[in-house]
């Protein structure tokens, strides 16, 4: 696990700390269904991704990090 001030990586992205905590708060989705009925392309309903804290590249060197939701930034070396 990769970790910074504002961003850890787990293995699938790098995740705002912040907006992870937030959205833990929020209520999870049924777990009835699997994941693949409730994501991406999915026929009925409003679609939901696992995860609203991904961050992405705020630069073409992939040097800084910046989260779409609360706008936090860092460089994550290089």
């Amino acid at each position: 696990m990769s970790e910074t001030r504002h961003f850890v990586n787990e293995g699938f992205g790098w995740e705002c700390k912040r907006c992870r905590a937030a959205g833990a708060d929020e209520e999870a989705p049924p777990a009835a269904l699997p994941r693949f009925f409730r994501e991406g392309e999915a026929e009925a309903g409003a679609q939901r991704l696992s995860t609203h804290a991904l961050a992405r590249w705020a630069d073409g060197s992939r040097t800084t990090l910046r989260c779409p939701g609360c706008g936090a930034e860092e460089g994550v070396g290089g």
